[in-house]
């Protein structure tokens, strides 16, 4: 992963090394962690079934105890999930430059009991900084722990809800996506918009945020309607007359409800190469690629590249296919090495941590913010011809003030 800062960028190896570049009071952080080739194998291959294991066990012999949480004995996809992340994150202490940190794993089985228990278990072990759990059921209880012991918390869980002062996610939250989008039709000059939104919680957290990037980008939302999950026809026909007028039509779902939404929209008359249909990073799916309905379409998402390395990297040493959030457990142990090897007793203090010029992973560019959440640099990507091609990229670094 390439952790880097974006002040005063320098080369770093490949195996990571973490800089400073200083500007008077100014710190400004580069980490460039493990092999920074990469991209996007969308893959949803499960990794082998989890072996029984202790209540602990550890990676690495380093002198620094990083807590690893997740729902390792957790029943279906999610325990073979949680294997995949255990194993990104050996990958990248092997991919490291001699990391002076020791990973102890502990099992939260997937609840809330086994979150705060674990977490009292890493914590009594000596651990300094806690990387997961993956479901926000045990994010919480094991972040209260950890914020009373002073220690920090840096999780997997895509609820934004569990975000807080401490507690930071290393995750794909929608917020990024709908930033990205609203931005870059703004900056085609597209900027009336209407929006179809499921009505679950999923479009209540993406309809603020759309809200408040088109105000911030000058633009106006025309109509919105929201709909119950396969009843989208009323929902279409309450914004179908201004939908004619609008630049973009804002559609943050999965392909099955959106392209209802579009052909729905194409009926009652609306032109989709006039009016073009922007979504979330739910689009980066090769069965949304393939169909022509979406084809002209925009949304935002990580550039696939560095995924693909790591994927081909992760294949190389267990076998299988890592699943698509394995990339956070390698880009935050990769994060917690470079701060150990470079940032002495303030490692991970919130300053370190929410450092404005933020650091770059398997997916990109990412910073935490106060509250916990995650900002990431998104390419933006248009579907045609059976896949998705790059129309605008990542950003290299964040604006800072």
């Amino acid at each position: 992963m390439c952790i880097a800062t974006r002040a005063k960028q320098r080369q770093v190896s490949r195996r990571g090394a973490l800089q400073l570049a200083g500007a008077g009071a100014t710190l400004g952080l580069a980490a460039s962690l493990g092999a920074c080739q990469s991209s996007t194998v969308f893959s949803d291959a499960p990794a082998p079934p989890p072996e029984a294991k202790p209540a602990s066990t550890a990676i690495g012999s380093g002198s620094v105890r990083v807590g690893l949480i997740l729902p390792l004995t957790a029943s279906g996809n999610a325990g073979a999930a949680a294997q995949s992340l255990r194993n990104a994150a050996e990958l990248a202490l092997a991919e490291f430059n001699a990391p002076d940190i020791s990973l102890i794993v502990k099992d939260d089985g997937g609840s809330a009991q086994g979150g705060q228990s674990s977490a009292e278990q890493a914590l009594a072990e000596g651990c300094e900084i806690l990387l997961g759990p993956l479901f926000a059921v045990a994010v919480r209880p094991a972040g209260q722990v950890a914020r009373q012991r002073g220690v920090p918390v840096i999780a997997f869980s895509t609820d934004a809800q569990v975000a807080t002062r401490g507690v930071f996610l290393l995750s794909f939250l929608p917020a990024s996506d709908v930033d990205r989008i609203v931005s870059y039709a703004a900056e085609q000059r597209r900027k009336s918009f209407v929006a179809l939104l499921p009505d679950n919680a999923y479009g209540q957290v993406v309809e603020a945020e759309f809200q408040q990037a088109v105000a911030q980008s000058g633009g106006r939302v025309l109509g919105l309607a929201r709909y119950h999950a396969g009843q989208t026809q009323s929902a279409v026909a309450q914004v179908a007359a201004v939908a004619r007028q609008a630049d973009c039509v804002f559609l943050p779902d999965n392909r099955d409800a959106a392209l209802a939404v579009i052909n729905q929209l194409k009926a009652a008359g609306v032109d989709t190469a006039k009016t073009v249909p922007i979504g979330t990073g739910l689009w980066d799916d090769p069965g949304v690629h393939r169909d022509a309905a979406f084809n002209g379409a925009w949304y935002a998402a990580p550039d696939n590249a560095g995924f693909r390395g790591f994927a081909q990297r992760y294949h190389a040493k267990f076998g299988s296919e890592p699943v698509r959030t394995a990339s956070l457990s390698y880009d935050a142990v990769s994060l917690v090495a470079a701060l150990v090897k470079t940032q002495g007793s303030q490692r991970f203090s919130e300053g370190v941590l929410t450092n404005p010029s933020g650091f770059s992973g398997v997916d990109g560019i990412f910073r935490f913010r106060s509250d916990g959440t995650c900002e990431r640099g998104l390419a933006v990507h248009q579907i045609g011809a059976g896949t998705s091609r790059i129309i605008s990229p990542s950003p290299k670094a964040f604006v800072t003030t």
